[in-house]
């Protein structure tokens, strides 16, 4: 158990799915800090010696496990539960951090464009966190966190971990990094609250389905908020979400029309383009490399009938 730490969630005390029938990993009183163990969203099935057809051959019953569930006392439908995230740990192999980004065929916002699988295995310095090498010219600033995370509902029988949900689940929310204080619904006695999924970083959309997948452990602290009567999700930053990726400004393409899917479907397609003409890259890479780094934004929504989304590449990660 870690100094700071009250309790610890052992790796092998994981779930794959939300069920409010589960027994409680701990039962921990407000106010508790504790170390989760988390695994990639693999569940150890790539890893630094992994080849492509580690990608075609995953088992997706056992995709995005997460650690807990922990039983929060005194929690009732209603409250929110208070998640403070104090940091995480990348867990060392043989001294360095690990992570994996992959396309998995049918799976990503342009699954119809990349039908094949593809793999990128990184390493990177787990104390230091310094941009992490992609091949030889690129270089991708990490900032570290969980991508789901989350309380069980209140229907009852197992429900998958894939899609987000009202009380968390898999939100794949960048900015849930340390420092920030994340409130979650409350819909069982107890909360049942579970994480992991963590990652060494990713862009906003998390366009091709994966991040820099990376097994870390998260510390965090949980309480009470009574009486919240929250509908989703909501959180606090401790400041600047950008800081690690401004520093050179970003390339930036759209999609216009009436449908958001479509224009930001165009959107990463035209930045997908734009990489390879620019770079020399091909386009699979490319298209990883933006859902680890580049963000979608809805940059225009009231102007019918077409709407505008944006996707914007960081130009730190090639200069």
């Amino acid at each position: 158990m870690c100094k700071a730490c009250d309790y610890t969630i052992h790796g092998a005390q994981h779930h794959f799915g939300w069920d409010n029938s589960l027994a409680p990993a701990l039962r921990a009183e407000p106010g508790s800090t504790i170390r989760f163990e988390c695994q990639d969203s693999s569940a150890g099935q790539l890893g630094p010696s992994s080849r492509l057809q580690d990608v075609a051959d995953l088992d997706f019953g056992r995709i995005n496990p997460v650690s807990g569930p922990v039983h929060v006392e005194g929690a009732e439908p209603g409250d929110a539960l208070k998640i403070t995230i104090d940091s995480f740990v990348p867990r060392a192999f043989e001294g360095k951090g690990f992570g994996w980004t992959a396309n998995i065929p049918g799976f990503g916002l342009l699954a119809d464009q990349f039908t094949d699988p593809a793999l990128t295995l990184w390493s990177y310095d787990p104390q230091s966190l310094a941009p992490a090498l992609w091949g030889k010219a690129a270089r991708v600033p990490l900032k570290p966190f969980a991508g789901t995370i989350g309380n069980a509902l209140a229907e009852t029988g197992l429900h998958s971990i894939v899609p987000p949900r009202r009380v968390g689940g898999n939100l794949d929310i960048r900015d849930l990094a340390a420092g920030t204080v994340l409130y979650l619904p409350v819909e069982v006695a107890g909360a049942l609250f579970s994480v992991g999924d963590t990652h060494a970083a990713q862009g906003d959309g998390e366009v091709c389905g994966t991040a820099i997948e990376s097994p870390m452990d998260a510390v965090l602290t949980l309480d009470l908020v009574k009486g919240a009567n929250l509908k989703t999700p909501r959180f606090t930053t401790p400041g600047p979400v950008t800081r690690h990726l401004d520093a050179k400004g970003y390339e930036a393409t759209t999609g216009v029309g009436p449908d958001l899917m479509a224009a930001a479907r165009d959107a990463v397609a035209n930045m997908v383009d734009l990489l390879c003409a620019q770079q020399g890259m091909a386009a699979v890479d490319a298209y990883m490399l933006c859902s680890v780094c580049g963000d979608l934004r809805i940059c225009e929504i009231v102007d019918m009938p077409n709407w505008v989304v944006g996707f914007y590449f960081p130009r730190c990660v090639f200069e």
